[in-house]
C-alpha cells in the first residue's frame, strides 16, 4: 500500500505521463481515465479492457484509492449510507440519495473528520474534531459511491461531516476535479456552511458559481447563539450582510437552510422574524424537519408547525421547500453511524 500512486484524482495528462514512464501508450491512459471517472471500476482487475500486463503493472505500482468502504447501510427508500475508513484509521460518512425514481442522484459528502463547530443539535458535533480531509479523500468518496453502486452521481452536496469553509483549499480543489473529471456541472454542486464570513467573502471574490447554502437554523442572534456556537464569533446580522454582498457579486441566489426543532425555532413568531430578516436577501429557503437521534434532547416538530412556518415564509415572497425525509430507518443523519460504531476510537 505504501508509496503506491493513487489513481483517483489524476488528470488525463498525469495518467499519460505515468503510462509513458512505465512503457505504456497514451491510449492506455485514456482507458484508465474512463474507468476512474466515466465507468468507475471496483478494482484494477475489473479493468478488463486493459491488457493483463498493463493491469499487473498497475496493481504493482498503483492503487485506486487511499480510503475504503468500512460499512454500508441501505434504507427501504433507497438511501445508502457509507462509512469510509481513511488510511490513519479515522472514518467519515457520505450518503447517496435518490428521489421518486428521478434520474438525479445526490451524494452528500464530508470535508472533515468530525466537526469543530459544535452545533448543539448535530450528531457529528458529538464526535469532536480530528482533522481536515485532503482533496483526494474528498473526491474518493464519490468514486467509491459510484464504483460500489454502478450509479452515476449527478449532484454533489458538501453537507456531510465537517465545515467545508474551514477546509477551503481542499474544497475548491475538489470542486474543480468534480467538474473537470467527474463531469458534474457547477450548478449541480452545493456547499453548505454554518456561516464562516471571511470564507464567504473569498467565495464572492472568486465569483463562485455553485450553490451556497447557509445553515442558519434560527431567526435571530439570541436563538442562533444558543444552538450554534459559531454565532458568537460571526453574528447573525453580520452574516446576513455578508450574504447580501455575496449575492450582489456573484449574481447567485443563496439557499437558507433551517432545521425545524420543536419549541426551539418553529413557532409562528420565529417564522415571521425569519421572513423579515431575509426579506432583502436574494434567497430560497429549505426547511428541514429535525431527524431525532438517541444522543440529542431536541425533538421533531409537529406537521402543523412545519406547514404554518412554510406558509408564512411563502407569503413573504420566498420560494420554500421542505426537504424530503430520507433514511429514517438507518443512521442517515451526519455522524450517527460513526457514533453508533464508535469508530473514531481508531483514529490516530
Amino acid at each position: 500500500m505504501e508509496n503506491k500512486v493513487i489513481l483517483v484524482g489524476k488528470s488525463i495528462e498525469e495518467l499519460e505521463s505515468f503510462m509513458i514512464e512505465n512503457n505504456q501508450s497514451k491510449y492506455r491512459a485514456r482507458q484508465v481515465y474512463n474507468r476512474l471517472y466515466i465507468k468507475p471500476a471496483k478494482d484494477i482487475d475489473s479493468m478488463t479492457d486493459l491488457p493483463v500486463k498493463t493491469r499487473e503493472m498497475l496493481k504493482e505500482k498503483t492503487q485506486l484509492c487511499s480510503i475504503s468502504i468500512k460499512d454500508k447501510q441501505v434504507s427501504k427508500d433507497g438511501t445508502i449510507k457509507f462509512l469510509f475508513e481513511l488510511q490513519d484509521g479515522c472514518c467519515v460518512e457520505a450518503v447517496l440519495m435518490r428521489f421518486d425514481n428521478r434520474a438525479n442522484l445526490t451524494a452528500c459528502i464530508s470535508t472533515q473528520v468530525g466537526c469543530p463547530m459544535g452545533c448543539d443539535f448535530c450528531a457529528t458535533a458529538k464526535l469532536g474534531f480530528t482533522r481536515n480531509l485532503d482533496t483526494d479523500e474528498i473526491i474518493q468518496q464519490i468514486f467509491l459511491i459510484q464504483s460500489d453502486t454502478g450509479l452515476k452521481v449527478t449532484n454533489i452536496v458538501y453537507m456531510g461531516q465537517g465545515e467545508p469553509l474551514l477546509n477551503f483549499d481542499s474544497l475548491i480543489n475538489s470542486i474543480k476535479i468534480f467538474r473537470e473529471h467527474f463531469q458534474v456541472g457547477a450548478r449541480r454542486i452545493t456547499v453548505s456552511t454554518c456561516g464562516i464570513i471571511p470564507s464567504i467573502n473569498k467565495l464572492a471574490d472568486l465569483n463562485f458559481q455553485s450553490t451556497l447554502a447557509i445553515s442558519l437554523h434560527a431567526p435571530n442572534q439570541e436563538i442562533r447563539e444558543t444552538i450554534m456556537p459559531v454565532a458568537k464569533k460571526y453574528k447573525f446580522n453580520g452574516l446576513i450582510s455578508a450574504l447580501k454582498q455575496y449575492t450582489e457579486k456573484t449574481k447567485r441566489r443563496v439557499t437558507i437552510e433551517y432545521v425545524l426543532m420543536s419549541n426551539i425555532n418553529d413557532s409562528v413568531e420565529n417564522a415571521k422574524e425569519l421572513a423579515a430578516a431575509i426579506s432583502k436577501l436574494k434567497s430560497n429557503v429549505n426547511l428541514i424537519v429535525y431527524n431525532q437521534n438517541e444522543k440529542s434532547h431536541y425533538k421533531k416538530p409537529k406537521k402543523e408547525a412545519v406547514q404554518k412556518f412554510k406558509y408564512i415564509l411563502e407569503a413573504s415572497g420566498k420560494k420554500v421547500t421542505i426537504r424530503l425525509e430520507r433514511g429514517n430507518d438507518i443512521d442517515a443523519a451526519c455522524g450517527q453511524l460513526s457514533l453508533k460504531m464508535k469508530t473514531q476510537k481508531n483514529c490516530n
